[in-house]
């Protein structure tokens, strides 16, 4: 989104196959962007900030949530109207918390019980505003500074909570002004809208911590194992994974290679097979934010720690992709887990898991976190329904899994 933003051209590499990706390069398209894609590198042509073009036909965002929030702060600072949709499973999750920052701003944002499909009436220039997330969302923060930076001075964005800093990274990169300021009441970051984004040049996309976690636990828990990933992202705002699995769980976890790609840390993460089982294991506050896509694999590796693990103050995972508290605590259940459900999360105590039929809910990660779990079974075949649902983020899951288990 910020190459088609851009002046001037821009090339990615290590693009993701997946279907959220996919989506968001064909919304482009439909708004006039020129794309040329060769495998996992991308071309795109910047059109400037209100470069793009009246779309003919709704914009099908798919599952992806990022795309439809972001692109409707892109959109918001167009003058025309447009429509964004997507499956039924993004048509539930809730888009009022961007409606709102957005309608302040002066777009005019109609949707069906704050939900999708969001119609955007765009409006050039927005009004800066100063504005306070209510719930810790970096696709919300997101949003509002796209937004902002079609405004006719600096919008603000205040959070409470440190969220997924990624977009103000990748706005430096492209030659926006933005300020972060961070104090005892929490963050606030800020982008003038009178800044131009330049061509990004040469592009690499780290490899995806969220989806080195599911590997990261399998290695934890299965004693004797070693698996090396390289060129994952090493964002601060993204390693609460590592903390948690090396500072609660003790597992044996190594970080070198260090580097930086386009104001992004990188590195190689070794693993290898080790838990100390009697850790005391909560998860819980400030942390949970950048911790809320790694919690279904976390509450899998529960079952395999002595004092069990509690997960709180997670009531995002509610309006996931999936209930993600109750998809889990269901198959968890399912396969012998002793479970308990929490409005804002839940409590995994030590189980021995038995392979069962369980259901992914149509939901990516749910799908991953139970092939790990299958994997750590005692016995018997887990089976996993609806289990394609893993492209939305990662093509090919299943065959990297299975590569990954090598038995002697």
């Amino acid at each position: 989104m910020l190459a088609a933003m851009a002046e001037g051209d821009t090339r990615i590499e290590n693009f993701a196959a997946s279907n959220d990706c996919a989506s968001t390069l064909e919304c482009l398209r439909r708004l006039g962007v020129e794309i040329r894609r060769e495998g996992s590198i991308v071309h795109v042509r910047g059109v400037g900030k209100t470069g793009f073009r009246f779309p003919e036909a709704p914009l099908d965002c798919g599952n992806s949530g990022t795309t439809m929030r972001l692109l409707a702060g892109v959109l918001a600072g167009q003058d025309f109207v447009s429509v964004l949709t997507g499956d039924e499973s993004l048509s539930r999750r809730p888009m009022g918390r961007i409606s709102d920052p957005l309608t302040r701003m002066g777009a005019n944002i109609v949707a069906t019980d704050g939900r999708a499909p969001l119609e955007v009436q765009g409006r050039h220039p927005l009004g800066a505003i100063d504005y306070t997330l209510p719930v810790a969302s970096a696709q919300i923060k997101s949003c509002v500074l796209l937004a902002g930076l079609n405004s006719n001075g600096r919008t603000s964005v205040i959070e409470p909570v440190p969220t997924r800093d990624h977009t103000e990274r990748m706005l430096k990169w492209f030659g926006v002004d933005v300020d972060r300021k961070d104090g005892g009441e929490g963050s606030t970051v800020s982008v003038n809208g009178a800044s131009t984004l330049q061509s990004g040049g040469n592009l690499t996309v780290p490899a995806d911590i969220s989806a080195a976690a599911f590997f990261m636990v399998a290695a934890t828990c299965l004693r004797g194992s070693m698996i090396e990933m390289h060129n994952v992202g090493l964002n601060p705002t993204r390693t609460a994974i590592i903390d948690v699995l090396t500072q609660k769980c003790g597992a044996s976890m190594t970080l070198f290679d260090l580097a930086e790609t386009n104001n992004e840390p990188v590195g190689t993460i070794s693993v290898t097979g080790k838990l100390d089982k009697q850790r005391s294991n909560e998860v819980r506050g400030r942390v949970v934010a950048n911790l809320i896509d790694e919690i279904p694999i976390l509450a899998v590796l529960g079952t395999q720690l002595e004092l069990g693990l509690e997960i709180r103050d997670a009531a995002e995972l509610r309006v996931k992709e999936s209930d993600r508290i109750s998809a889990v605590v269901e198959n968890l259940k399912r396969m012998g887990a002793k479970v308990e459900e929490f409005d804002d999360g839940l409590h995994v105590r030590r189980s021995e898991l038995k392979g069962a039929s369980v259901d992914s809910f149509g939901d990516h990660r749910i799908a991953m976190a139970f092939a790990v779990a299958g994997l750590l079974a005692h016995q018997g075949e887990t089976e996993i329904a609806g289990a394609e649902c893993v492209d939305v983020s990662f093509p090919g899951f299943f065959e990297t899994l299975q590569h990954a288990v090598v038995y002697e």
